[in-house]
């Protein structure tokens, strides 16, 4: 067995006792799914976690209806192929019911308009912890999330009150109103991820691989050119070969100039790059502590 094989099994048998752990803890976990590929591997996970058996709880979507339509697709293809349960809400009927107001302008988005219409969900449902794909690699705020995130009852993170997690053991025990947020892929890098889909040979959309699409530049920025994204009239539209590095909605996610049409092609591509994939996210730019300011708030 390589080294290489060796790391990744070992993330993969943590990814599994966590799931299982949640599994024993809480009484209505849910997993978020975006359609993303950390979702995707998570969906993986929690298939050999609870192998023969289904995945034990829904998958739930927060949609700002602005998303990549080739996610969506690849989205309610996924779970009718493994018969899961999905959820969706949507960013949409929170601006229909006046609790969040829609942005506009230059950099206007739907990504932070997704905290209320996500806590609104939880409260709905009365999910007592919800798992999702954040790395500690990806940004400094996530770096110093646990793996089981006590939320209050108001939704909130507050970074100097967590939880120790000596020698693996996780606290799920939780006071009325609050819950936890679960990250079973958090020790992993983006780079470990790629290893992963590649060994599983998992299906992934087809933006994470190089294709043409029309886009424009913006503040070093590669931008898609859509209706849901604002543009000036001086930026010109240019055709060009690009993929994503990650993935959120149209108005928050930039594209990477890229020849990568398969998976091998892009591990080699992410071993040589000299930036974070966060890089690419157009909504961390806002500020210096933007991301850590949207969890506090209740972000994902």
């Amino acid at each position: 067995m390589s080294q290489d094989t060796s790391h990744i099994n070992a993330l993969e048998n943590e990814a599994i006792y966590i799931f299982r752990e949640v599994a024993a803890q809480f009484e209505k976990p849910v997993l978020l799914f975006s359609g993303g590929k950390d979702s995707i591997t998570l969906v993986r996970l929690a298939q050999k976690a609870f192998w023969p058996a289904k995945i034990p709880f829904p998958l739930m979507h927060i949609d700002t209806g602005h998303n990549f339509p080739e996610t969506i697709e690849f989205r309610d293809r996924l779970v009718k192929e493994l018969g899961l349960e999905l959820i969706v809400r949507n960013v949409q009927d929170s601006i229909d019911q006046g609790k969040v107001k829609e942005e506009s302008g230059r950099y206007s988005s739907r990504n932070s308009l997704q905290t209320t219409t996500l806590l609104d969900a939880i409260e709905e449902f009365k999910f007592d912890a919800c798992i999702g794909g954040a790395r500690r690699d990806e940004e400094k705020a996530r770096a110093k999330e646990r793996i089981f995130s006590v939320r209050d009852d108001f939704g909130q993170w507050d970074e100097r009150n967590q939880r120790p997690e000596l020698f693996d053991m996780l606290n799920g025990q939780i006071e009325l109103g609050q819950n936890v947020r679960v990250f079973p892929i958090s020790n992993w890098t983006e780079l470990d991820v790629w290893s992963y889909i590649k060994e599983e040979e998992i299906e992934i959309p087809s933006i994470y691989f190089a294709h043409k699409r029309k886009v424009f530049l913006r503040d070093g920025l590669i931008w898609s050119h859509s209706d849901y994204v604002y543009q000036e009239e001086d930026e010109e539209v240019l055709e060009r070969m690009v993929r994503f590095r990650t993935v959120g909605d149209m108005s928050c996610t930039a594209a990477v100039f890229s020849d990568a049409t398969d998976i091998e092609s892009v591990v080699e591509e992410i071993r040589d790059s000299s930036i974070s994939e966060r890089g690419a996210r157009i909504d961390d730019k806002r500020s210096e502590a933007a991301m850590e300011k949207r969890k506090q708030q209740g972000y994902f």
